[in-house]
């Protein structure tokens, strides 16, 4: 049996689709942070011939051992990252408001182009 369990991380609160959906961007999250701290031990390691730690040695060890999407689920687990509940209405109200204004700009636009 896998740990955690799909029900001991959505609580009752959410469904596997949200849970999916959440531990996808924690796991974007978790490689931009691999590939930042990898990048960060290149540099180090490219002015200083005198180093002796290794390439991987500089790296956290949960980022370099393990998969982004076990890592995510682990730090959904212990509250780490949190799912939003309202993240997708935000996300809707956000995209109406950007739609209305592109609306509102091509109307000026094309108010202007008739005048002319």
């Amino acid at each position: 049996m896998l740990h955690p369990t799909i029900d001991e991380l959505t609580q009752g609160k959410f469904n596997r689709y949200e849970l999916a959906l959440a531990t996808a961007k924690c796991a974007r999250l978790i490689t931009d942070e691999y590939v930042r701290q990898h990048e960060m031990a290149e540099r180090a390691q490219t002015g200083n011939k005198e180093n002796d730690r290794s390439l991987l040695s500089m790296i956290d060890e949960e980022l370099k051992d393990e998969k982004a999407v076990k890592v995510a689920i682990g730090r959904i687990h212990r509250g780490i990252y949190v799912i939003d509940e309202h993240a997708a209405e935000k996300a809707e109200l956000e995209a109406e408001a950007e739609a209305e204004e592109a609306d509102n700009t091509e109307s000026l636009a094309e108010g202007g182009e008739e005048e002319a």
